[in-house]
């Protein structure tokens, strides 16, 4: 987090503090829907920032994503390394959109070089909320505290309503056993319901997710690949 959040976040501060923090983040709000008003409907992918290019689930990612990205659909990610950066890359060689929500951090995460646009945001809680805004669809692999962060927001969300009750895929049924397991113990326990359970899917099969992806993104919202706002010029808006 940067010094001004930290601050933020102790409590309560000087009413022109907490004002000018409240300006910050309004100028990142804009900054935001300013770089990603044209991006299309995109499908986000979610995964750890530390996998390098010839590992597998990089490659799985970059496999998986091209995939979608040919459905018509822009691939978003939070544009750093790693997964991220398999699945901009994906989504690239196959011909399709790719753009990145990055984050700025204490060293500095750069921005992957598979982009075709980006933005870098100061604040996670809007990062994340950037992810989710343009996303019809969420893919979630392999990750750490992050990413886990970013799958259980995206379920809470469509599950309390608060967003449409879009695709969630969680890929890699190994890696992820543990909340498989915890998702049905939440279930045994009632602290979950049943219809909770089909917010999302677990596979280790490329077609069975774009499958799902498409069947609940392309046809059940009628989605169409062109992008549905053209820029004004008096506004200097790039599409």
């Amino acid at each position: 987090m940067s010094k001004t959040e930290i601050r933020f976040l102790e409590g309560p501060q000087s009413r022109w503090k907490e004002f000018k923090f409240t300006v910050s983040v309004l100028y990142e709000f804009i900054k935001g829907f300013r770089a990603l008003h044209f991006v299309g409907p995109c499908v986000t992918v979610f995964g750890s920032a530390r996998f390098k290019e010839g590992h597998p689930d990089y490659e799985f990612a970059r496999q998986l994503s091209a995939r979608i990205a040919q459905l018509g659909l822009t691939i978003m990610t939070g544009g750093g390394p790693g997964i991220m950066e398999a699945a901009n890359r994906g989504a690239r060689e196959a011909g399709g959109r790719s753009v990145g929500c990055n984050i700025q951090l204490p060293h500095e995460q750069e921005p992957n070089p598979y982009m075709d646009k980006w933005v870098t945001i100061r604040y996670f809680f809007i990062r994340k909320t950037l992810l989710t805004k343009y996303s019809y669809a969420f893919v979630v692999l392999p990750g750490g505290f992050g990413t886990l962060d970013e799958y259980f927001e995206a379920i809470t969300l469509i599950q309390t309503k608060k967003i449409s009750q879009f695709p969630v895929v969680i890929m890699d049924k190994e890696f992820y056993r543990h909340i498989m397991a915890h998702n049905e113990l939440m279930l045994k326990e009632g602290t979950i319901s049943p219809e909770d359970m089909k917010l999302f899917i677990f596979t280790d099969d490329v077609d069975e997710a774009v499958a799902y992806i498409r069947d609940n993104t392309i046809h059940k919202f009628n989605l169409k690949p062109e992008r549905p706002f053209r820029p004004f010029k008096w506004l200097f808006e790039k599409g």
